[in-house]
């Protein structure tokens, strides 16, 4: 009873535009190899109804990990809302090896993402958030808060980048069918020492996402999560790429990483100024773009 009030606490603070945050905490596991916590929170999700999509365990971070899982009633929304909210197929919930484990609040996530169109998808993301309760528990939200009102508009500061930035546009393909087969090898490859994590295709839309680690030893996700101490939100990643059309995408890291991490200061974000910029072109290679 008390996983569902809370659920429905954080719902009544957000319709009021109190502040969201971008994470919750579950209730704490057994201590355990990282693989084997990640098991056992596989087997609550299952148990609920979500589907497993993939695993993430970041390199030079072996104490972290994360799962990735699916629902059909988000999938049905997003096929029907189409474009770019194919960037939020994927659930994700990050664990710890001391049992710590935590979970996107969809209801932060899913305003980002879905914007001027979240309403149409409400019922599915509430269903989403008392899953997610009745399978791990719902404890305090964390890694900082905005409000509803400023989610389906955000941006860090005046001047950076917001969902829809024409920097997300990474490559161009002669056709859908070839975008999703040129990231699929490029993944399968390892090129710019990236693997795929998880995808999502809807053909019949012509939207997909991919999960990528990036897995390079100083430009990686270990390496730029570290510089800013985001362990804690471990469930920030990984990182999308997303096809819409013949188009493959990726949000812009000043977007991003910021509505990952809303509660860095300026500071933190300027031990990663070039992360960004990295980051697009690691995908960019996966994504099959031109050099330059």
């Amino acid at each position: 009873m008390l996983k569902f009030l809370a659920v429905a606490v954080l719902f009544v603070s957000s319709s009021a535009s109190w502040a969201i945050a971008p994470y919750i905490q579950a209730e704490k596991l057994k201590p355990a190899a990282t693989a084997q916590v990640t098991e056992e929170v596989e087997g609550k999700l299952k148990a609920v109804g979500f589907q497993v999509l993939g695993r993430y365990f970041p390199k030079q971070l072996p104490d972290y990990g994360v799962v990735v899982v699916s629902d059909e009633g988000i999938q049905n929304d997003i096929r029907t809302l189409g474009g770019a909210n194919i960037v939020g197929a994927g659930i994700r919930v990050g664990v710890k090896s001391d049992g710590t484990v935590s979970y996107m609040n969809p209801d932060y996530w899913y305003r980002a993402f879905f914007r001027g169109q979240f309403a149409k998808a409400e019922n599915s993301v509430r269903s989403v958030q008392e899953k997610l309760a009745r399978a791990l528990g719902a404890g305090l939200g964390f890694g900082g808060d905005e409000t509803a009102a400023d989610l389906p508009r955000y941006r860090y500061i005046l001047g950076m980048e917001r969902f829809d930035s024409d920097k997300n546009e990474l490559a161009e393909h002669v056709s859908f069918d070839q975008a999703v087969k040129t990231i699929r090898d490029n993944l399968d490859k390892g090129v710019a020492h990236t693997s795929k994590v998880y995808e999502v295709v809807m053909p019949n839309e012509k939207m997909a996402v991919f999960g990528v680690a990036m897995n390079d030893e100083t430009l990686g996700d270990a390496s730029w999560i570290a510089k800013i101490g985001g362990q804690q939100s471990i469930a920030a990643l990984p990182y999308e790429l997303y096809v819409v059309n013949n188009t493959v995408n990726a949000l812009f890291g000043r977007y991003r990483i910021a509505l990952s991490f809303p509660d860095l200061n300026m500071a933190h974000f300027m031990r990663i100024v070039s992360s960004p910029d990295e980051i697009r072109q690691t995908l960019g290679e996966v994504a099959g773009a031109k050099p330059k």
